[in-house]
């Protein structure tokens, strides 16, 4: 899997532009040489700049312009590394690793109906997804409620459907909920989101009989496959730890449903 990346790399990178989007929801771009090589699903490690918060905070890519060399990432607050992070300002530089991890295998929905499903802070993915997918999209979002981000740059690249879990805004429930009132229907899925979400989706894939791509948020140190720190089950044995496990920061972070136990 490794092999069919270009190298990661440790590099400076500018930030252009950053804005609050949402509650604790940032919207960050940076100028990196790195952009040339980034997809939909993939990941970049940021380092913080304070010397007590060691490790790296990995952050999906949003979107990507590789004309001006250029990442979005799109994040929510979650502990000191983030919090730092928000405090940039344009001009401002940081240390980003990357590009990591695999990317949704947008070939094999070429000409499919498909549904791009993200809940919470795995909606900003789909950005990108849906900008490099060429198919039928049916783009599923799930907010908690009527503060919701994101969903006017989705609805520029398919048709979007919203669920809140209080129905502020959309469809009262979740992401599956928007699928049983509208009546959908899809060849293909994938998506990125909470656990339980995607343990709905992988079952619901099952009983359909499609094939789901999920990515799978997890926690991560290395962000590189050596600590072993973010495993998930499989079905088939690692080569690397040689027991039925997969690392999600370099297998993963988008495994198909039926390889996982979630």
């Amino acid at each position: 899997m490794d092999g069919q990346f270009p190298p990661k790399k440790k590099v400076k990178a500018t930030i252009v532009s950053q804005k609050q989007i949402a509650e604790q929801i940032y919207d960050l771009w940076l100028e990196t040489e790195l952009a040339q090589d980034a997809h939909a699903g993939q990941f970049v490690a940021v380092y913080p700049k304070n010397a007590a918060t060691l490790l790296p905070r990995p952050i999906s890519i949003c979107e990507v312009d590789r004309e001006q060399c250029r990442l979005r990432l799109v994040y929510r607050i979650a502990g000191k590394g983030t919090a730092e992070f928000s405090a940039y300002r344009a001009g401002d530089t940081l240390e980003i690793l990357g590009v990591l991890g695999n990317g949704f295998p947008t070939e094999t929905a070429r000409g499919k109906r498909v549904f791009l499903m993200g809940g919470g802070i795995g909606i900003p993915p789909m950005l990108e997804l849906a900008k490099e997918l060429e198919a039928e999209k049916h783009i599923l979002l799930g907010y908690r409620n009527q503060d919701l981000f994101l969903q006017d740059d989705l609805g520029e690249n398919g048709q979007v459907y919203i669920a809140t879990e209080d129905g502020s805004v959309g469809v009262q429930g979740n992401v599956m909920d928007i699928i049983r009132v509208n009546d959908l229907h899809a060849d293909v899925i994938m998506a990125c989101g909470p656990m339980p979400m995607l343990r709905a989706i992988k079952q619901y894939a099952a009983e359909q009989g499609i094939d789901a791509y999920i990515s799978l948020e997890e926690r991560m140190a290395c962000g590189v496959g050596a600590c072993l720190g973010c495993v998930c089950k499989t079905k088939e044995i690692d080569h690397h730890s040689h027991v039925y496990n997969a690392r999600i920061c370099t297998d993963g972070p988008v495994f198909e449903a039926r390889e996982v136990e979630i």
